[in-house]
């Protein structure tokens, strides 16, 4: 089997799950449906997957915690989450978590299929012929996936690596959030949502909130940027 296509869809609805099995098949994507969270972690600890399509209330095990365990054991694979839920609060509980994407019920497949080839194409990133990248005391190794600051490891999520990944290789640039949402989420920006700025706090948290100096600014009404010599 294809483990760079290998998808985990976690789903107890049997049409929905079977559906979305089938869909993802037909594009090319091996899949394992997994009807609980049990089995999900199951089927997770014995396969080699490239994405999780994960519903939030499951049996036995709800999606939080196949989730949380999930990150602990692959903190880059691409995790999607679907649900009900549609709420602000909700979406940040996601990401919180570990989550990569949230996706509210009903959905149309379409959107799905073109966030997971979104997460599939994370592999371009070290493709770059830049292999590593500095700001400061910040610093990206492409390659490995590894980003550390004053020598002390960050954990990132795949979608927090490549908004920082989009930064740092445009030090001192701003960009616009119309840029970054075509870029890292590749789709058009949705003026009601606030998922950039929400990611932008995320990262600001790890990356500056420790520090004395702050790495990540803001021009308001354009957009944000990285860079190292800025005053406070």
């Amino acid at each position: 089997m294809n483990n760079d296509k290998h998808i985990l869809v976690v789903e107890d609805d049997p049409k929905l799950g079977t559906l979305i099995k089938n869909e993802l098949i037909s594009n090319g994507f091996p899949v394992t449906l997994a009807k609980d969270g049990r089995e999900a972690v199951t089927c997770f600890n014995n396969a080699v997957f490239c994405l999780v399509v994960l519903d939030i209330n499951l049996p036995y095990m709800n999606g939080w915690e196949v989730c949380k365990h999930f990150r602990s054991t692959n903190k880059n694979i691409p995790i999607i989450m679907l649900t009900a839920l549609g709420e602000l609060q909700d979406k940040i509980d996601a990401f919180e978590k570990g989550a990569d994407d949230y996706l509210v019920k009903p959905f149309h497949f379409t959107e799905l299929l073109a966030r997971i080839k979104v997460f599939l194409k994370r592999n371009e990133i070290s493709a770059h012929p830049e292999a590593k990248v500095r700001v400061g005391d910040l610093e990206m190794d492409v390659d490995e996936k590894k980003v550390t600051r004053n020598g002390i490891v960050i954990s990132l999520t795949v979608k927090e690596f490549a908004l920082l990944a989009l930064l740092m290789r445009n030090v001192g640039k701003v960009i616009s959030k119309t840029e970054i949402a075509e870029k890292v989420w590749n789709i058009n920006f949705d003026t009601g949502t606030n998922t950039i700025e929400v990611y932008i706090n995320f990262l600001r948290n790890k990356i500056d909130k420790p520090y004395k100096k702050a790495l990540i600014h803001t021009k308001t009404g354009f957009g944000y940027y990285i860079e190292d010599n800025v005053s406070a």
